[in-house]
């Protein structure tokens, strides 16, 4: 091992990074050559030895700690009142009176309501409450039950921020790196990731939960939300009798569902400890390690490094190498045993060997520190790399610290700004999605778009495509308030028109296509072709088909772009090349082009360019006419008529024709079979 370094010398780091609005929705991919890393190691020469220096924390105590001692000011307590102890229930009791009230307000779209709660929101900001203030900043940007102010939602978010509030600064700096003021941004979100990653564990990777995306394109995503159902789901209830059965490596699958809080299910370290025991206890070997976890994490228990290292070992018998990264952990903190840098580092060493993204990571950061080695930030960086390319989630966090600082590699303030974003989304307040999900899926459309609308202000691109979704979807029926009230049709399409845009920029590309179709159409704003194109262009630079194929059609026919027929048969070509379902489309926009290219002032080319308007209005004579109840019934009868006339006529010619050619068997003349008969 002691001459193994990682291979790998260049490495992708795909990232929203947070751009200009030429290149918004685009995916950052950064090659680092070896060059790259002399350079930036040349640029380190000059650190001291000390580690203390560098400004990078070693190895971070990851002990669990509850939501509304990471978030002050969290909802937990509102959404999950067993989390949180009486007495902080108790001392912020108006608090949290207030905002349970706007909860439910927005569940029932009572506006009466939602002013009194707004009201006792604003008082107790007034009177300098951080958590209030985030409130209230957060009801001034969306304009619910007050003017929306853009401005004073940033005062009240930055005051809040001061204040402690977490959620704030996921705010702020989200508006920062809008505004491409990285430098700010990227001090919040370092601060903001920091405290997400105490949550992550010391051995095993934590499992990426993604907030799921309640629709897919213009539906919605039964599939995803089938799986989210927690304990109502069949299948969890399945595994669940498969487990009480006696059933070991079921036991271990609902352990980790509790402990970690998959597939809906609330998270609960009570019951994943306990059934990770009765795991054990059948020789699940795979329950050892995370028994290992929880003892040295305290999660659901007192903090008992005996017992961790006792599963952690018994973990690494049964050829768990992550548990590796465990034992090395207690020993580099000196946790239940004697602090012993050396073993820590054969170990994570161990790990690495076998393949695990922790032990090339937890070997970066001893290189990095100088812990029971000589301080090397090449080394550290390749290592962190490596783990990257991995997967390994606390190696963004070292990446983003080392384009952060310029140590170990070049100083690259936006990127770590993303990185540092991609982290600090992990973070306790994740836990919105969580409650709007289970909110969406009993039915409190409600509740679930104002839990969405929260977490879009804090910039997670899934919450904002969520929101603007069930505006689109659920109309009337997603209870949005606004200044004064129930939202108007306007009022709903500006809030979702705003919530597409930033989702558009953070890559969604079916965000963009609609953003092209609102200016195109004149959806809830006003046309503007030109809009149009570059909400399209953000959306082709994903490889949308429908996006190129309508840059193909603007340039057909001028619109918001150069009127050019080769640009526009480049894009339907490139279209077709993207989805070959777009066969048809395609090849009825090539024949177009030809008859506009060979028959410019024909008639062709007006009855195609009439299309556009016709076709509405055939649509809506259609909708409106045939397809009323009544009208459509007597349609049908008096098609079926003349289907009827028809044949009959039909046979009527043939037979007239037959018999003129001397042909014609009438039916007298055929035998027993059916056959003519001929005299």
């Amino acid at each position: 091992m002691r001459n193994r370094k990682p291979r790998r010398i260049t490495f992708v780091l795909l990232c929203l990074a947070l751009l200009p609005i030429s290149t918004l929705g685009r995916q950052l991919v950064l090659v680092l050559s070896q060059e790259d890393l002399k350079e930036a190691a040349a640029d380190s020469t000059n650190l001291v030895d000390d580690p203390s220096d560098t400004g990078f924390d070693d190895f971070i105590d990851s002990e669990a700690k509850p939501d509304y001692v990471l978030d002050p000011g969290s909802w937990s307590p509102i959404f999950e009142p067993a989390t949180a102890p009486q007495v902080h229930l108790e001392h912020e009791g108006a608090y949290y009176s207030s905002v349970s009230k706007i909860v439910k307000a927005y569940s029932r779209g009572d506006e009466r309501a939602m002013e009194e709660a707004a009201s006792e929101i604003e008082a107790a900001a007034s009177a300098g409450h951080p958590h209030a203030q985030s409130i209230l900043g957060f009801l001034y940007g969306m304009g619910i039950g007050r003017e929306r102010s853009k401005a004073k939602s940033f005062l009240y978010h930055h005051f809040a921020a001061e204040g402690g509030n977490m959620q704030s600064k996921m705010a702020l700096a989200y508006t920062y790196s809008r505004q491409e003021m990285h430098d700010k941004a990227v001090k919040l979100y370092a601060e903001l990731a920091e405290v997400a990653i105490n949550s992550f564990l010391i051995s095993k990777d934590s499992p990426v939960i993604e907030p799921v995306r309640i629709h897919s394109g213009a539906e919605e995503n039964k599939e995803a939300l089938r799986k989210s159902r927690g304990e109502e789901d069949e299948d969890f209830q399945i595994l669940e009798y498969q487990a009480q059965k006696g059933n070991a490596g079921a036991m271990y699958k609902i352990g980790i569902f509790y402990y970690f809080g998959l597939r809906g299910v609330r998270r609960d370290h009570t019951k994943a400890l306990s059934w990770f025991l009765k795991a054990v206890e059948k020789g699940e070997a795979r329950s050892m390690e995370l028994l290992g976890e929880i003892y040295a994490r305290g999660a659901g228990v007192e903090r008992n490094f005996t017992k961790a290292l006792e599963w952690l070992t018994l973990a690494s018998k049964q050829q768990l190498y992550s548990a590796y990264n465990g034992l090395g952990y207690l020993y580099v903190k000196g946790y239940g045993v004697e602090k012993n840098y050396t073993k820590a580092k054969e170990y994570f060493e161990k790990a690495a060997d076998n393949g695990e993204a922790g032990g090339f990571y937890n070997l970066g950061v001893m290189y990095l520190k100088g812990i029971g080695v000589k301080r090397d930030v090449k080394i550290a960086s390749k290592y962190f790399i490596t783990a990257f390319d991995a997967g390994q989630p606390k190696a963004f966090y070292q990446l983003a610290k080392m384009f952060h600082t310029g140590v170990g590699l070049k100083k690259n303030v936006p990127l770590a700004s993303s990185l540092y974003k991609l982290v600090a989304e992990r973070g306790p307040w994740s836990s919105l999605s969580r409650w709007a999900l289970e909110s969406y899926l009993r039915g409190d459309v409600g509740r679930a778009f104002l839990l969405y609308s929260r977490m879009a202000e804090l910039g997670y691109e899934i919450a904002q495509s969520n929101a603007a979704w069930i505006l689109d979807k659920y109309g009337e029926r997603s209870m949005c308030l606004g200044e004064s009230g129930i939202c108007s049709d306007e009022e709903r399409h500006q809030r979702s028109h705003a919530l597409w845009w930033q989702a558009s920029e953070q890559g969604n590309e079916h965000a963009a296509l609609l953003i092209g179709d609102a200016y195109y159409y004149g959806r809830g704003t006003e046309r503007d072709y030109d809009r149009a194109a570059e909400a399209y262009m953000h959306a082709k630079s994903q490889s949308n088909a429908q996006a190129m194929f309508n840059l193909g059609y603007m340039h057909e026919h001028g619109q918001g772009l150069p009127f050019d027929l080769h640009l526009a048969k480049r894009y339907y070509d490139q279209a077709l090349e993207i989805d070959h379902a777009a066969k048809l489309p395609v090849t009825l926009a090539l024949g177009s082009l030809w008859i506009r290219k060979n028959y410019a002032n024909g008639i062709l080319v007006n009855v195609i360019d009439s299309l556009p308007e016709v076709y509405p209005k055939v649509e809506a004579w259609v909708e409106d006419v045939l397809m009323e109840e009544g009208n459509a019934t007597i349609l049908t009868l008096f098609v079926c008529l003349l289907t009827v006339l028809y044949l009959r006529e039909r046979q009527r010619r043939h037979v007239a024709v037959a018999a003129a050619a001397g042909e014609v068997a009438f039916p007298h003349q055929l035998g027993e079979q059916g056959v003519p008969v001929i005299h």
